[in-house]
Formats: C-alpha cells, structure tokens, sequence
C-alpha cells in the first residue's frame, strides 16, 4: 500500500508507492484509482507528459494553467533527481504565496501530488534526469501562465545559487506573483 504524506500547504502530498524488486528488477503501481480514492484522493487524470533534462541545474516553473483549465499533477522522477516545488497561488488563501519543497528522485521512488491553484516547478539536481506527471485537464495555451522561480514575496530556498540555473525564455519573462493574475480565489 503506498504511503500517503501531507505536506503543510492544504492538497500537497507526497506519495511513496510501494515497489517490489529481485534480481530481475523490480515492479511498481505508480498509480491505481481506487487506492488514491480511498486515500481521499479522487482525480480523473486524462494527459501523461515526460520531459527530459540533460543538465544539472535545469529550473522548469514555476507554471500552472488557469480554469478553466486548471490542473492537478502527480509529479515522479524515473531517472535522476529534481527538487520539487509547490506554491499555494490562490488569493485568500491562508497559505498564500507559501511554498513546500521535496526532492523526488528514481531512487527515493517518491512523487508528489500538486493540486489545481499551486504552481509548479522544479530543478534538476544532476544529468540526464527524467520527470513524468499525470495531469486532470488538457494543455491550453491561452490559460498557460508562470510566475518568477526567484519572486522575492515567495522566497523558494533552491538548493543552489540560482544565478546558475539553466531556464527556457518563457520562465526567464516570467512575471512576480504580484504581476500574475492567477485566476485563482481560495474558497476555505
């Protein structure tokens, strides 16, 4: 049974299944419906995606989509590792621009479930690492949005000198939280 752990900011669990190994390799349920919904967690999740990156120090976010394409994400790593980050962009909410962090790596087996209004983002933490995450809604361009890795009102503690990271143009542009409108309004 996969063990199920909240981490502080309301919907954000890390999530360890179970994984089975001799000396063939080894095998494990990443996902299974009924399971997450008896842990409370019932999702739909329609999109897989898979990104690869050939550096350490390779920052992706921190991105969500507005509704009404908003989505939640359960975030693995299969090769490497990354450090994970969640940030509760939802006006109101008591935990508003607060953030949590985890590494994910292949050998730690771990992931972590991002609900809809947190953004969403992460650094490769060596080479050639791979990150997998299921998504509840479909990509959309014009409700695709990021805010600043490095925004001052949220202060993610990366892991490392963020002057060295390697970031695509869109999160380089990215705006402060402050700038963003999310789309998102806490409803307690």
């Amino acid at each position: 049974m996969p063990e199920f752990r909240p981490l502080g900011l309301e919907g954000v669990i890390e999530i360890v299944p179970d994984k089975f190994g001799d000396d063939r390799g080894f095998f494990s349920e990443t996902y299974n419906s009924k399971t997450f919904a008896d842990a409370g967690i019932d999702l739909d999740f329609v999109q897989d995606n898979h990104s690869y990156s050939a550096e350490k120090g390779v920052l992706r976010g921190m991105h969500f989509q507005m509704p009404p394409f908003a989505q939640d994400k359960l975030v693995r790593v299969t090769r490497g590792s990354v450090f994970d980050v969640a940030v509760d962009i939802r006006k109101g909410s008591p935990t508003y621009a607060q953030w949590v962090g985890v590494e994910l790596s292949a050998e730690k087996w771990n992931q972590l479930l991002v609900p809809k209004g947190f953004a969403h983002g992460f650094v490769t933490l060596e080479p050639h690492t791979e990150f997998l995450y299921k998504v509840t809604n479909f990509y959309s361009r014009e409700c695709d949005r990021s805010i600043r890795f490095d925004d001052p009102e949220i202060g993610i503690d990366w892991p490392f000198d963020v002057s060295q990271v390697v970031l695509s143009d869109k999160d380089r542009a990215a705006g402060l939280l402050s700038e963003v409108d999310t789309g998102f309004i806490y409803e307690g």
